[in-house]
């Protein structure tokens, strides 16, 4: 008999040919709700690299609002894009009226690659925003415009948003790492990709396995088909070196940012500093909100119990 494993890695190829590419200039594709998509990717390219900077709107649209998503430490933007129902982030804030746009960091994704691993750390990665969040406002005329960064997207685009808040309306840090997860020593340069770890963030049940009631499968495939498809097998790891540090120590400085501020994560999320992020919460400036969500993990942004209360709460923080 075929091993699990196996037939777990002929299942991704599988849905790798069936999956459509997530941006192409000039195509515009469908989904479930029936709306269509236009995705053009932007040239951009800081420090002799190129950086992947690619456009989501509703097909026939021209939004006069814009937001940059910032992914996390290992997989890059595709995240945001789970095209299957109503899950992907991208094109829910496509039809909220927005101009979706994302970022690779250098060495990640579609960006181009870097050949030392620990060159993209936090404040590298902060400068990779700011070139984007500049060509973004050249193009679009906009100076300010918001940001959404996701677990070390937070470190990012918080450092970001302290040294530049002339460029920024709204900032929303989703699963927000403040403080050091610990310490340990990172050697590796790369990081080494697989199936198992893209997994490891979603919820499993008493048996170990993941939890059907939490996730859809098919998300689960999607997210780390993807992850394998742009990925592929390494990641840099500058940015994982600089979250292994002390607990106590601070990653970016909430106080500088005086952009309004939208707090958002599940109740269960394993990297999460709860403290931490409680006394965060009575500092952050005016116009800031809190939204934690019982239950929800590392992903909730696409877990089934608890996805359209994400979705709810972000339309409703970058509408007010």
């Amino acid at each position: 008999m075929m091993k699990a494993g196996a037939k777990a890695i002929l299942l991704i190829l599988l849905l790798v040919l069936l999956i459509q590419p997530a941006c192409q200039a000039e195509q515009p594709a469908k989904e479930n709700r029936n709306a269509e998509y236009t995705c053009e990717v932007v040239p951009l390219e800081r420090n002799d690299i190129s950086l992947h900077l690619d456009c989501v709107k509703t097909a026939g649209e021209d939004p006069a609002k814009n937001i940059l998503l910032i992914h996390g430490v290992t997989y890059s933007s595709h995240e945001f894009d789970v095209d299957y129902q109503d899950y992907s982030l991208v094109r829910f804030l496509a039809r909220e009226g927005y101009a979706v746009w994302r970022l690779d960091i250098a060495g990640f994704g579609r960006s181009g690659a870097v050949s030392d691993g620990f060159l993209p750390d936090s404040d590298y990665a902060a400068e990779d925003i700011r070139a984007a969040v500049e060509c973004i406002v050249a193009l679009t005329g906009q100076e300010r415009i918001d940001l959404l960064g996701w677990s070390w997207g937070t470190v990012t685009a918080g450092r970001f948003a302290a040294n530049h808040p002339e460029h920024v309306e709204k900032l929303v840090l989703y699963a927000p790492i403040i403080a050091g997860l610990g310490e340990a020593e990172i050697t590796e340069p790369f990081h080494r990709n697989t199936w198992e770890h893209a997994a490891s963030d979603f919820q499993t049940d008493s048996s170990g396995s993941y939890d059907e009631t939490i996730t859809d499968p098919m998300v689960l495939n999607l997210f780390c088909s993807n992850a394998w498809r742009y990925d592929g097998e390494s990641s840099p790891n500058g940015g994982r070196r600089d979250l292994c540090v002390s607990e106590s120590e601070t990653l970016f400085d909430l106080e500088k940012i005086t952009a309004p501020v939208l707090l958002i994560y599940g109740g269960s999320d394993p990297y999460l500093n709860y403290e931490r992020l409680s006394e965060a919460a009575a500092s952050l400036p005016e116009g800031s909100r809190v939204t934690v969500i019982p239950g929800g993990s590392h992903v909730v942004y696409i877990e089934k119990p608890y996805y359209r209360e994400f979705q709810e709460a972000l339309a409703e923080f970058l509408k007010k």
